[in-house]
């Protein structure tokens, strides 16, 4: 078993590495990855994303044959991948932060600005309830706890697609899932108990 965390540039890194460490039986196989190439090599991937949607999208994209192999071995292989939050959000066909920018095309929809409501605080900072709506192998709970940091929401095309939600004065995609893809917009990484949980069963997960 060989686990990649994706390094490009933009993502917490550090702090998802050590939450596998804990959850892992395998920590010698975690990698962290820059080449596209070491791909091949791994079993499941972990894409995470801090900053804006263009800016990640840009690092992998600097990434000589990142695209291309992550769509090979996600999209052909089928092999298990995690998307955390703007990870999740660069599943989309585009994100509409600072302008139109193409997506990894994963999974159909568009990432919008989280509509201000009510004096609301934007970015979404915080714990907020996170309610599953349609069943996953990684997902054992109906109902928890997760830690947020966003300012823009993943509406996607097909609502099937749509795993778990949260509530801020309106429905925010949580979860978003498609057969071996998955991704969550919380950091399970920051989330705790929970959290570690979920790392756990998708190191367990064979699609």
């Amino acid at each position: 078993m060989k686990i990649a965390l994706i390094d490009y540039g933009s993502g917490n890194i550090q702090s998802a590495y050590k939450a596998l460490e804990l959850v892992s039986n395998y920590k010698k196989k975690i990698s962290v990855i820059s080449n596209s190439k070491d791909l091949l090599k791994v079993d499941k991937i972990i894409l995470p994303g801090v900053g804006a949607f263009a800016d990640c999208m840009k690092g992998l994209k600097s990434i000589s044959g990142m695209i291309d192999i992550l769509n090979e071995i996600v999209l052909e292989k089928k092999k298990p991948f995690l998307g955390i939050c703007v990870g999740m959000q660069l599943l989309a066909t585009e994100g509409k932060e600072k302008g139109n920018h193409k997506g990894l095309g994963w999974i159909a929809g568009k990432v919008i600005k989280i509509k201000k409501k009510n004096r609301i605080k934007i970015p979404h900072m915080g714990w907020n309830t996170v309610k599953i709506i349609s069943k996953h192998p990684i997902l054992k709970r109906k109902k928890f706890e997760s830690y947020f940091v966003h300012s823009y929401n993943f509406v996607c095309k097909d609502k099937k697609n749509i795993l778990a939600t949260c509530n801020y004065q309106q429905n925010i995609t949580a979860i978003v899932g498609k057969e071996n893809i998955i991704g969550t917009q919380f950091h399970p990484e920051k989330s705790q108990k929970i959290g570690l949980e979920i790392l756990k069963n998708f190191i367990s997960w064979n699609y």
